[in-house]
């Protein structure tokens, strides 16, 4: 029988490639759809940090992204969507826009500075590393790429577990695949969404601590979280449609990261939607959406 590819590369025009500087623990993991992907985007974390999210909204100009980059380094790891642009443009991919093609290249950003070395973050010649390395084998997940640094289950005098990135698809009969990749760096702990078991998360004297507890009991967190991720799908959808996916598909995060969505969260779902499967429902892609999702979460932290 033939291997079946489970990650989010199991979408045809789709590759992924990871940049990783394990020293520093930091790093850039890239989505290439070079063929144009109508994308969408729902942020619900508090504390985002994000790039060309609003050129996504339904209504505006641009209705296709040629790539996302998912990336460690907080805010100054946008500086890697540079090399993503560099290396599409010189594909001569992107927007027409007079006598250039301009990449629409949307990311998002997990602080991972406080785990290496802080001076070191993705840059502009990591984000055009990680599009040479883009694949469309199965994803490469765990401490690698924009999830290298990334730690799960934090609050003050806990020992958080590691966090990473994970990857799942999903199939039906008629031909629809929904898929999604997820960089865990996350405040909460992560469960199993079915059991609520804690699969990875905070520690105390070698137990997992109860963070949602904790933080009811005081406000006292660390600012230094943020799951971040890419669903996409091989069905024909619009921009308003890949909008409600994307906002469909944070149901998974709640379903395996708690608390999710918190004040010191950045949580940011971005949707691609390829074609040319036809006949499914947004209701199908999103309910399907938010399972791969809570799948990737927890494959994050267990493989």
């Amino acid at each position: 029988m033939a291997f079946m590819n489970q990650t989010l590369t199991a979408i045809d025009g789709i590759t992924v490639g990871h940049a990783t500087n394990s020293t520093a623990r930091t790093g850039c993991t890239v989505i290439l759809c070079p063929a144009g992907a109508t994308a969408g985007v729902d942020v619900r974390g508090a504390a985002p940090g994000t790039r060309e999210t609003e050129a996504l909204r339904p209504g505006r100009l641009v209705q296709k992204a040629h790539a996302m980059l998912l990336t460690g380094g907080s805010a100054f790891g946008l500086d890697a969507a540079g090399g993503v642009v560099q290396y599409l443009e010189e594909q001569n991919i992107g927007f027409p826009a007079g006598p250039v093609r301009v990449p629409i290249v949307p990311a998002a950003v997990i602080f991972d500075l406080e785990v290496g070395d802080a001076r070191v973050r993705p840059d502009r010649e990591m984000g055009y590393q990680a599009c040479l390395n883009a694949t469309d084998e199965p994803v490469v997940m765990g401490a690698v790429g924009a999830g290298t640094g990334a730690t799960v289950g934090k609050t003050p005098g806990v020992t958080p577990s590691l966090g990473g990135v994970g990857s799942a698809c999903m199939r039906l009969g008629s031909g629809l695949i929904v898929a999604a990749i997820m960089v865990v760096n996350a405040l909460g702990n992560v469960v199993h969404p079915r059991t609520g078991e804690i699969l990875a998360g905070g520690k105390e004297n070698g137990d997992f601590v109860d963070i949602t507890g904790r933080l009811l009991d005081a406000d006292l967190v660390q600012g230094t979280n943020t799951t971040i991720g890419v669903v996409a799908t091989n069905a024909i959808l619009s921009s308003a449609e890949a909008h409600r996916v994307a906002e469909m598909a944070h149901d998974g995060m709640a379903r395996a990261i708690r608390p999710a969505h918190t004040m010191f969260d950045g949580d940011t779902l971005f949707a691609l939607a390829t074609g040319p499967h036809t006949g499914s429902t947004v209701n199908a892609v999103g309910i399907l959406a938010a399972e791969v999702v809570a799948e990737a979460i927890v494959n994050a932290v267990t493989i």
